[in-house]
């Protein structure tokens, strides 16, 4: 990231993100169509359909400013594969998705920007700056409809977060962790510190 070559890699691979997460939010609402929920939660997750597209298009005009475009790169997909392995658990879908994954984006966003912030592109800065703000957002409707899904079916929701984390997403959580934010997100450090261990990957999936 310490070159122009880097820095277009790193708007690359968040472009990415922001275009699997556009698909992944219209997909939760179609795909659990058939699982009875609230009117809000279909209105958040709406809602965040409509930030990832916006995130996708800034981080587009933020590669053209640099002379490269959405498409330049290979793309990768690695959270439409998590999205595939919980094509029929909505408490998976949330637990991985916004809880992991998105919360990931958290953790991480800081340091990308200060990236930027040293290579004085304030274009890049700006842009994630607005999605580290509405990112907190899409993680706290995981957090928030996975707890109702929960409390719904009396079931203990850091015990069940553990268990499809460890069934769904194949590998440890890598601290550090963005604790301010995920805790303003409904994340508390208990769900997600005991995962940081190694642990062996179902040998069937």
């Amino acid at each position: 990231p310490g070159s122009p070559a880097g820095r277009i890699a790193l708007l690359h691979a968040v472009a990415d993100i922001e275009l699997n997460a556009v698909d992944l939010h219209w997909d939760i609402i179609a795909r659990f169509g058939h699982v009875p929920m609230p009117p809000g939660f279909y209105d958040d997750w709406v809602k965040a359909a409509d930030e990832e597209s916006k995130h996708f298009g800034l981080m587009c005009d933020c590669l053209e400013g640099m002379g490269s475009h959405y498409g330049a790169l290979p793309a990768h997909a690695g959270m439409w594969r998590n999205a595939e392995d919980t094509v029929e658990d909505l408490f998976g879908r949330l637990a991985v998705v916004p809880m992991v994954l998105e919360a990931r984006g958290l953790d991480v966003t800081p340091g990308m920007i200060e990236i930027f912030r040293k290579a004085g592109e304030q274009q890049a800065i700006v842009a994630l700056e607005v999605i580290y703000a509405e990112e907190v957002g899409h993680v706290a409707y995981g957090s928030k409809w996975f707890n109702w899904l929960c409390g719904r079916d009396g079931l203990d929701p850091k015990e069940v977060f553990h268990a499809l984390v460890r069934q769904y997403f194949h590998g440890a959580l890598k601290p550090p962790f963005n604790e301010e934010k995920r805790a303003e997100a409904g994340l508390p450090p208990d769900f997600y510190w005991p995962l940081t261990e190694q642990f062996d990957a179902d040998p069937a999936a």
